[in-house]
């Protein structure tokens, strides 16, 4: 797929790179679900459980933000500089979370860490786009998702035994060592010819979408605490930022998230189905845990348990899919994979009250949709656009799904709050009881020292609450998940291969 080297140039070690993206999807897993499994131990430690789903929302929010940016800035000026830059970013975010004093502080870092790890994981996938022809470029993003599946089972489980033999910090802590061996790895044996061209980065359109998301996520995550005025003050200024973003990016000389790709069917249609399965991805990330803890009083080992099942169909299908989509076809892979999420996501609204054992089936059943939709997008969207736009099309295609977990968990758990009150209120019991304690519940989930004296009838009513207010939640997922199948019943009939192969390797990357 490259040009030929000039004599004495020194040629890319493509296992070496690959080693490299094999570790910052490794980071990217890890933080997304060791983070998880460990919340209700950090609430019951810092407090600020109305806080609680800002702790994801920020980190998604910057990383949907600059997700764009970052894709833009690797088309001008390469993936390597880019890269490395946003690992370095990730690392001193996860550094400065690991010493947070209080949930705030916490939540502010986790803004800082999403800066940089808006680079990670999008560049990551380009970097094997480009490395690879298409023939080859399925099986390896198979293999890739596959490792990010694996590495998620690490995850839950090992932030379970961190924060039963070791301090929370260690859960962010721990990303350091892959960092620096992935910077080590790429700065070495990753090389690139990038052309010298005009560089303009939509920092206007970063700054509207910055506006827009976070107006509107403040509005889902804490309606219940306002009133119409200030959730209609809200929803002007989320519209209207929003509003003035597409005017931006249709007048922007380098608009962050082209318009000229929306055009094309087949990557409208992926995109918006990615938002939709973000949201269904962070539902169960997100708050199976605190079910898990919560109301069934498992410990954190047993959560991260229960959600690494969904990490174990993830990789499974990933991999099988990643072999069989050239000769299948996206739109039968999506269709199947769509509808797997669905019964996925039905089975743990109906069951996951159960027992863990049942929740865990369930999160098996979503991963192997969610790994089948993935890897089908995100070969299909790589490969209908030239290396020039490759950036771009990845970059706009994980700010799809990170803006829906961002969204996803603003939503659920502006559900959680507001049910929960509701609850409360209706039981007389709002005087006596508030939101947070909740985070003593949680700690004797957690076998930990409970943060807040809990009588036994204030236990089980507070598990009460909490029990139908996540099965909202639930129910909500299975929505996203419908209306995800529903996307891509739209998806065309395309042939990965021939013209579109020889379209997206023309012009050749600049990769020695």
């Amino acid at each position: 797929m490259s040009p030929a080297a000039p004599a004495g140039a020194r040629a890319t070690r493509r296992p070496l790179v690959l080693a490299a993206i094999v570790m910052a999807m490794f980071m990217a897993a890890i933080e997304g679900t060791i983070v998880a499994t460990s919340m209700p131990s950090i609430v019951a430690k810092l407090g600020g459980v109305q806080l609680y789903s800002w702790v994801f929302s920020s980190y998604l929010l910057m990383q949907a933000v600059t997700v764009p940016i970052y894709g833009k800035l690797s088309d001008l000026f390469g993936r390597k500089r880019v890269f490395v830059a946003g690992i370095l970013m990730f690392l001193a975010g996860s550094v400065l979370c690991g010493f947070a004093w209080s949930m705030p502080s916490l939540v502010v870092f986790r803004f800082l860490q999403g800066v940089g790890a808006g680079a990670v994981q999008p560049l990551a996938i380009t970097l094997v786009g480009d490395l690879y022809a298409i023939e080859e470029r399925g099986r390896t993003q198979g293999y890739v998702a596959g490792v990010w599946g694996l590495s998620s089972i690490i995850g839950p489980l090992g932030g379970a035994l961190i924060v039963q033999h070791l301090h929370w910090s260690w859960i962010f802590w721990i990303n350091a060592p892959f960092g620096l061996a992935c910077i080590f790895l790429v700065t070495r044996y990753l090389h690139e010819d990038v052309s010298r061209r005009a560089r303009s980065i939509d920092y206007p359109g970063a700054a509207l979408l910055l506006v827009a998301v976070s107006a509107l996520m403040l509005g889902l995550t804490h309606g219940g605490d306002w009133g119409a005025a200030e959730l209609a003050s809200l929803g002007a200024v989320a519209l209207v930022s929003w509003a003035l973003f597409i005017v931006q990016q249709r007048c922007a000389e380098d608009p962050i998230m082209q318009p000229g790709l929306w055009r094309n069917r087949l990557i409208a249609l992926a995109n918006v189905a990615t938002l939709t399965a973000g949201i269904v991805m962070i539902g169960l990330i997100g708050f199976l845990p605190t079910l898990v803890q919560g109301v069934l009083g498992g410990s954190a080992l047993v959560a991260g348990f229960a959600l690494s099942a969904m990490s174990i169909g993830w990789p499974i299908a990933s991999v099988i899919t990643g072999h069989v989509i050239v000769r299948a076809g996206p739109r039968r892979l999506v269709l199947l994979g769509g509808s797997v999420l669905l019964a996925g996501s039905i089975a743990v609204a109906l069951f996951a009250a159960h027992g863990p054992l049942t929740a865990g089936l369930g999160c098996m059943v979503v991963g192997i949709g969610l790994g089948t939709l993935n890897t089908t997008f995100i070969v299909s969207v790589q490969t209908s656009v030239a290396w020039a736009q490759r950036g771009a099309a990845t970059g706009t295609h994980m700010l799809m799904r990170i803006l829906g977990s961002a969204l996803g968990a603003a939503i659920f758990g502006g559900v959680l709050n507001v049910s929960m009150q509701r609850f409360l209120a209706e039981r007389a019991a709002e005087a006596s009881i508030s939101l947070d304690s909740i985070q003593g519940l949680l700690a004797g989930g957690a076998h930990a020292a409970p943060a807040v004296a809990l009588s036994s009838p204030l236990s089980a009513l507070l598990q009460e609450g909490l029990s139908s207010s996540l099965q909202l939640v639930f129910w909500g997922v299975v929505v996203s998940s419908a209306v995800t199948l529903a996307v891509v019943s739209g998806m065309p009939a395309v042939r990965l291969g021939g013209a579109a192969a020889s379209a997206s390797s023309s012009p050749n990357p600049p990769i020695r």
